[in-house]
């Protein structure tokens, strides 16, 4: 893989992921108490043998940035090797970037200097395990200028993506972005055929579709609404079907876009049997791992139990007589006394303050819970507060937040 480079597309607002998304671009929020979002799609490019990776963040890179140096920069320079941040510099447009295509356009000053063979794009912001080695390799055997991964979707859900037609050589002959009413598989009315946003291109090719592409002043500058429509009759453009690197029944590719999609993935992680298998060494997830203490349960001879079930709690986290049921608890989590959390997200350096309640919620960074608190058994008490509620019922408090203020 030495003869391809990866793009990572980083610069979502994550808007819908308010206030999760306040501090922080979508691909730098936390999951799965230790990771972030873009830990997934920069593991799948080491795991599948790419070295040489260029991220694009755009929108409050700042946690991203400091995330991928502490937990991206180990590879081997001297090798030609790398992991690369690439802020909008202006350097071509007087613009932020206005679109897919336009962020690659933007940088092709850099991609040209490792006069790769191919180049493959992808989003930062979506959990699955993926051998993009594989891809490549049947992009190259069919001799494609596009290569697009893609997957059945339920046909109502496919209207959030990009949905493809393709005939019986899986040459993609339709797509269309984000369509009202996606067009069916064959035979399979209820189900559509839905882009990754996952893309292998000759690379001389992509330039030349990037430098057409930019001369027209009405294009959205994406892949997605103008250039793919635009070349299935001029290129050779194949569907890849996703092989998961999970191991499961059923393929695992997760768009955690929603408040109560994201809770739903990390709650997926504390079943007995998990639906995303992060215990497997063959497809490790890479993380920064900070130098932590082991998890620590205190229990007391007065009733007090520090005790988690059917959870996950990682290093720094002390339970001081505080339980903790179906909840995942970040690094340097505190629970204390008496204190109860049931069906929560905690990130790090949330405290749990004595006789304290957290259920059915998400808390942000560095959130204290005041002695006797309550978050989550009254949705319309937090509403009151101010505090987002999504539409599952979810309580999400925002990083640093200060909640003495309502406990007075």
């Amino acid at each position: 893989m030495k003869d391809v480079i990866a793009i990572v597309l980083a610069g979502g607002k994550g808007t819908r992921l308010d206030p999760l998304t306040r501090d922080r671009a979508k691909p730098a929020v936390p999951f799965g108490g230790v990771y972030r979002i873009i830990d997934f799609t920069m593991s799948n490019c080491i795991n599948s043998g790419i070295r040489k990776i260029l991220v694009l963040p755009q929108y409050k890179a700042f946690s991203l940035n400091r995330h991928i140096d502490k937990s991206w920069k180990f590879l081997a320079p001297n090798l030609g090797e790398f992991v690369e941040v690439l802020p909008p510099e202006q350097r071509i447009a007087e613009s932020w970037y206005a679109g897919t295509a336009d962020a690659i356009y933007q940088n092709i000053f850099r991609i040209e200097r490792e006069r790769t063979r191919d180049t493959l794009i992808l989003a930062g912001d979506h959990i699955y395990k993926m051998n993009y080695a594989d891809m490549i390799a049947e992009h190259r055997r069919r001799d494609a200028d596009l290569t697009i991964a893609c997957l059945p979707v339920p046909r109502l859900e496919a209207r959030d993506f990009g949905v493809m037609h393709v005939d019986d050589q899986h040459r993609v002959i339709g797509f269309a972005e984000k369509p009202e009413d996606p067009e069916s598989m064959p035979g399979q009315p209820n189900i559509a055929l839905a882009s990754m946003g996952i893309y292998v291109f000759k690379t001389r090719t992509m330039f030349e579709l990037l430098f057409e592409d930019a001369k027209h002043q009405d294009s959205r500058h994406d892949f997605g609404h103008n250039i793919i429509p635009r070349i299935l009759d001029s290129h050779a453009v194949f569907a890849y079907s996703f092989r998961d690197e999970n191991r499961k029944a059923a393929a695992y590719w997760k768009d955690v876009g929603t408040l109560d999609a994201y809770y739903q993935a990390n709650m997926d992680l504390i079943q007995v049997d998990p639906s995303l298998n992060l215990y497997d060494p063959s497809w490790p997830i890479h993380t920064f791992q900070p130098s932590l203490p082991p998890p620590k349960f205190v229990h007391a001879i007065d009733h007090r139990v520090g005790a988690a079930y059917d959870s996950i709690v990682c290093n720094g986290s002390i339970l001081s007589g505080g339980r903790a049921h179906r909840s995942l608890l970040s690094p340097n989590v505190r629970i204390n006394s008496f204190a109860q959390v049931e069906d929560a997200i905690l990130f790090e350096g949330v405290e749990v303050g004595r006789h304290a309640r957290v259920r059915r919620a998400i808390l942000d960074k560095h959130v204290h819970v005041p002695p006797g608190f309550s978050i989550g058994d009254d949705p319309e008490l937090d509403r009151a507060r101010g505090f987002t509620i999504t539409e599952g019922g979810i309580t999400v408090i925002p990083k640093g937040e200060d909640l003495e203020r309502f406990a007075s």
